[in-house]
């Protein structure tokens, strides 16, 4: 019974919580994210590059000649999907940036908090002040 209790306390955690909430917005974001760069942007990189289709770049490592990608699985010939990988780092770049993007927005803001919810210090006395204050010292003795 030690064990479940033990469990229920760490799920219930504001970390454990916190990431939870985080892992599936994030799953949400890559699905965005993932829209934006196969429906959006790589249709516009390919027309630049004239006309090529990123996803259907491929070598065969073996015997036979394929059309597609799909082509090539279906007939169980083992190849090396490059076009796939090139999206795929795109679309790393694009998510990086947007969290970067993002975090440093969230940065600027608890920045400002910080500056005002931190009280201004006290000003301490002037080089004038304490220098009067010595010669008084030096003055009662």
């Amino acid at each position: 019974m030690g064990f479940i209790k033990e469990f229920k306390e760490f799920a219930m955690k504001g970390n454990v919580m916190d990431m939870a909430v985080g892992v599936i917005i994030g799953g949400a974001f890559g699905k965005i994210v993932s829209s934006l760069v196969d429906d959006v942007l790589m249709p516009i990189i390919g027309k630049l590059t004239g006309g090529v289709d990123f996803t259907n770049l491929f070598v065969t490592l073996g015997d036979g000649e394929y059309e597609t990608l799909a082509a090539a699985k279906e007939a169980g010939a083992a190849t090396l999907a490059y076009g796939q990988f090139i999206q795929n780092i795109v679309d790393f770049l694009i998510v990086a940036f947007c969290i970067f993007l993002m975090l440093k927005g969230i940065n600027k803001l608890n920045k400002k908090k910080e500056e005002e919810a931190a009280p201004a210090a006290p000003a301490g006395p002037t080089q004038e002040e304490l220098l009067a204050e010595i010669r008084d010292l030096l003055k009662s003795k």
